[in-house]
């Protein structure tokens, strides 16, 4: 008899998961059997899906991620603005300025601040950086007239600041092992409809499920091969045997660890 094959759907990256199930529910939703006879099962499907996809969203780069790269690509350019025009007034003529220049060159010196290094690393090396420029080192950026420098960098590291205090923020308001939750939601929702197809098949005959089988065992194949990286058999087509539990590690339909899972997009 024909039945949908067995797959272990812990076993996918959340990308993969996500893609599969939708493609299953698609397809099963353009069988007109399907559509009236498991309506509740392919609408918990549908449902649990729906909130895979909230959580899936969740999960990925916070929508402040671009502000802080433009914050940061500001500030670094600010910065390295900065030490040009110091290192530009070393060798002037003018000895008060090119003195200025010697104080604020060695205290750019003895923070040795790196555009490179780790984001908050060095917003907080910034803050006390525009700190003395603001406080003990006014005198000497007046002298040289670098104070718009010195109020655009504070602004621009500021706002790094912000853009990443709401990024945690953002981050602390996600339910914790939201979008484990959501998968083993859906994949219940799943494994559901698969019975529900199978009996189908077993007590009405195959007919009118036959398309529908075929394509999600070929699903079930590919996945297995490509996603999974599991031995499967050749995808089986209408008129011939189903696939047998032992093609999933011998676990019943629906079967699989949900602790496999991880959080890896």
């Amino acid at each position: 008899m024909m039945e949908l094959k067995n797959i272990t759907l812990e076993r996918m990256n959340n990308g993969a998961h996500y893609l599969y199930v939708s493609n299953i529910l698609a397809n099963a939703e353009k069988n007109a059997q399907l559509k009236t006879k498991a309506s509740a099962q392919l609408a918990a499907l549908k449902t649990a899906l729906a909130a895979e996809d909230d959580a899936l969203k969740l999960s990925q780069k916070s929508l402040l991620t671009d502000d802080i790269m433009e914050a940061d690509r500001l500030r670094d350019a600010l910065y390295n603005g900065y030490k040009k025009a110091v290192k530009g007034f070393l060798n002037l003529p003018d000895e008060a300025m090119a003195a200025a220049a010697r104080v604020l060159n060695q205290h750019i010196v003895d923070y040795g601040i790196s555009t490179t290094d780790q984001l908050d690393k060095e917003t907080g090396l910034l803050i006390n950086f525009v700190a003395d420029l603001e406080g003990k080192y006014a005198t000497q950026v007046s002298t040289l007239s670098l104070t718009p420098f010195v109020t655009a960098l504070k602004g621009a590291n500021e706002q790094v600041r912000t853009f990443t205090a709401q990024r945690t923020q953002e981050r602390m308001l996600q339910p914790v092992g939201a979008l484990k939750k959501a998968r083993r939601a859906s994949d219940e929702a799943y494994r559901t409809l698969v019975k529900w197809v199978n009996a189908l098949a077993l007590i009405e005959g195959e007919k009118d499920y036959a398309s529908f089988i075929d394509y999600a065992n070929t699903e079930v194949t590919h996945y297995k091969r490509e996603v999974i990286g599991q031995k499967a058999d050749a995808t089986t087509t209408s008129g011939n045997t189903g696939g047998t539990p032992a093609e999933d590690g011998g676990k019943p339909s629906g079967g699989g660890s949900s602790d496999d899972t991880d959080e890896g997009i």
